[in-house]
């Protein structure tokens, strides 16, 4: 063997080696890489906008993988987790599913009856009041007789939230104008009595008002002369 013989078996060795070596880089920054990212989990993205208290079906999300590391631990990795729930807030389309965007649907407890009034978005607490939510219910009537002076009564004491609907444009038949004003429909559950005072307030009352009762609270007054007032009472 010559020189230059040699000198090809030499080059071509190195070459052998130098790919041997790039091969090795290339497995150990894989090897590296995913050491980093770790095994991947089953995630569920959003495939379009959900509104806020609409119940929630498998077909609104989408199947992904992502590296589990990556996923927060509120993340929903299996659908079943969203049965008998409906979303919390509005769910905007390509967001991945998270648990604290859902809450479980309220339902009628026995003994319980299920009524849906329309109450005015800017004397209802218009977007705080959510499924689950506790809250009074005002009505104020016009006095019976004309030199009697108009009332605002309690009719019903921490009255549970079933769902809150769209808001929706209504005209106001106890406006003297006729304007046009907007409101929510919101269903409760309450007792048979309860219930019958709703439907009346509804009918009869000049308006309707809810007031949001915090969760530590019953909401009733201790004093039941405290559900009527009258504005003599101030004086």
């Amino acid at each position: 063997m010559n020189s230059r013989q040699r000198r090809g078996v030499i080059l071509l060795l190195l070459s052998v080696l130098c790919a041997l070596g790039a091969f090795a880089g290339v497995l150990a920054v894989i090897s590296d890489v995913n050491a980093k990212v770790g095994p991947e989990v089953t995630a569920y993205r959003l495939k379009e906008d959900v509104a806020p208290y609409k119940p929630l079906s498998a077909g609104q999300f989408e199947k992904i993988s992502m590296p589990k590391r990556w996923l927060s631990a509120t993340a929903v990795t299996d659908l079943r987790q969203i049965e008998g729930r409906i979303a919390v807030t509005q769910l905007k389309s390509g967001s991945l599913l998270q648990s604290d965007m859902i809450v479980e649907r309220p339902e009628l407890k026995p003994g319980e009856q299920e009524i849906a009034i329309m109450i005015d978005a800017a004397t209802g607490v218009a977007g705080k009041i959510t499924p689950g939510a506790t809250v009074n219910i005002y009505a104020t009537f016009e006095g019976e007789k004309k030199d009697d002076p108009s009332q605002s009564k309690m009719i019903v004491a921490g009255a549970r939230v079933l769902s809150v609907g769209r808001l929706t444009p209504i005209s106001d038949s106890n406006d003297r104008a006729g304007r046009a004003s907007n409101a929510v429909p919101i269903s409760f559950a309450l007792s048979t009595l309860d219930t019958q005072r709703v439907a009346y307030a509804e009918s009869f009352a000049e308006h309707v008002r809810l007031a949001l009762v915090a969760p530590s609270t019953g909401g009733a007054p201790a004093d039941q002369r405290d559900r009527t007032y009258t504005l003599d009472k101030d004086k």
